[in-house]
């Protein structure tokens, strides 16, 4: 399963999940920083990313158009990355029976 962390994220949690999510990345490691969530979304769908983000925005796209790319939508605040990064080590077996799923865009973690 590969994440694709939005810049709202810190690009330190990458190396911090690899063990479970090998192939993940931040959009700053992909030179997708400040670009419209239109081009984010289009990215991932294209290159099988699953897409995690606090932006309401993806939540809003996600809603609309459904999937690929699936979404998670952490709904935590402002948050030190290590809470961030506990989060998404904490849910992996829910994340990845999430991706699995055929119908289900959005997972929210809060």
């Amino acid at each position: 399963m590969k994440l694709l962390l939005d810049e709202n994220l810190s690009d330190r949690i990458v190396p911090r999940i690899q063990d479970l999510y090998p192939e993940s990345s931040h959009v700053k490691a992909l030179g997708l920083m400040n670009t419209e969530d239109v081009v984010i979304w289009d990215y991932a769908k294209a290159n099988g990313f699953v897409i995690v983000s606090k932006d309401s925005d993806f939540h809003q796209r996600s809603l609309l158009y459904g999937h690929p790319p699936k979404f998670i939508y952490l709904r935590i605040g402002n948050s030190p990355t290590q809470k961030i990064t506990q989060i998404l080590r904490d849910n992996v077996d829910i994340i990845l029976q999430f991706e699995r799923q055929e119908t289900e865009s959005i997972l929210v973690l809060a």
